[in-house]
């Protein structure tokens, strides 16, 4: 009995130690969950605030510059040693190539204008037809020091109008050869001879007396030689200073004279006349602008002996508007001053539409 009851004794203290350890690792487990969750809170709530505190704290970026510490230079001198580019020869004994030192350029244009009216035309107007041509044609020949120039401009032109003669419109035959020697990067030493002249007749057209010759083939014809320094800093500009010039002026036909009182300088009944000069002449050739090319000419002649007076100065200007590979729009024009041939300046002017051909 005694027994019985110690076991039941030592049953209820082992049953209630078990009861009383579950509710406190019960109670632990919830205390430790209370502490986490006010860690959790305390630890946003720093967060919180810190990020605040940041937005309101105004940072002096100017004092921090100037806590700044820049990389210390380098005392020692340092060596630069230049790039060095030397010519390396590549052989071609296995290439067929041929050089060629000659250039070629042709230009040749055709162009015409007609114009018809019927007899009960109230407008007005005369049946015409006009014909015209030309041809520039240039050859280049450049190896260093080296350089040998020709041109060939040939120009010529007529006119038919109703119950009139055909007349001449444009006429002119100038034939230029050049051979220089390289002195510096810019600057030649060159000898020239030109030839100009026409190839038909030309008229003063009077109401009164008739058409009166005034020119014709060699009536006149200018052959001059230059020896001087020419510049030329790139491919479309060149400049001629011939302080060497002579030129010979022909008057073939003996004629004239009686029409043209200077009869060009030369003394009625002679055919030849020389003077000595200085002579300068200026070029310009370039594409200005997308399909318009420019071309001038500008020749001072100043005679040795003779009064200012006596310069003559002569400008050619053409300027071509290529419309397609072969029509283009042409505008020529000569501005000339020879005391020989007249008090005053003379000039002329053509527009043109027609065929125009270029090649190579």
């Amino acid at each position: 009995m005694l027994r019985t009851i110690l076991g039941i004794f030592l049953a209820f203290i082992f049953c209630t130690s078990v009861a009383e350890a579950q509710q406190t690792d019960s109670l632990k487990r919830v205390t430790d969950s209370l502490l986490r969750v006010q860690n959790i809170r305390l630890a946003d709530s720093l967060r919180r605030a810190d990020s605040i505190r940041r937005e309101n704290i105004k940072i002096d970026t100017n004092l921090l510059n100037s806590y700044r510490l820049g990389t210390p230079r380098n005392a020692l001198p340092q060596r630069l040693r230049p790039v060095q580019i030397a010519p390396e020869l590549i052989p071609i004994t296995m290439l067929d190539y041929k050089v060629s030192y000659w250039h070629k350029t042709v230009t040749l244009g055709f162009n015409f204008n007609q114009s018809g009216f019927s007899n009960n035309w109230a407008g007005g107007g005369v049946n015409s037809f006009a014909l015209g041509g030309n041809l520039d044609f240039k050859l280049e020949y450049n190896k260093q020091p080296f350089v040998y120039t020709t041109q060939l401009i040939l120009l010529y032109g007529r006119s038919k109008n109703r119950s009139q003669l055909s007349r001449k419109t444009n006429d002119r035959i100038f034939w230029d050869n050049k051979l220089a020697t390289q002195l510096s990067k810019s600057w030649f030493f060159y000898g020239s001879l030109s030839f100009e002249s026409q190839f038909d007749k030309g008229f003063n057209y009077d109401a009164n007396r008739g058409p009166l010759l005034i020119s014709n083939f060699m009536s006149p014809g200018y052959v001059t030689e230059s020896l001087g320094f020419e510049y030329k800093p790139n491919s479309y500009f060149d400049l001629r200073i011939g302080t060497g010039t002579a030129r010979q002026t022909f008057v073939l036909d003996t004629t004239i004279y009686r029409n043209l009182s200077g009869n060009y300088g030369v003394t009625p009944g002679r055919t030849f006349k020389n003077e000595l000069a200085f002579q300068a002449t200026a070029l310009f050739d370039k594409d200005i602008m997308q399909n318009l090319h420019l071309t001038t000419r500008y020749n001072i002649f100043v005679p040795y002996g003779r009064s200012l007076q006596n310069v003559d100065h002569r400008l050619d200007l053409t300027l071509a508007a290529r419309v397609n590979r072969l029509i283009a729009v042409t505008i020529t024009g000569v501005a000339l001053f020879d005391k020989d041939t007249s008090p005053s300046i003379q000039g002329n002017e053509n527009l043109t539409l027609g065929v125009i051909y270029k090649f190579p």
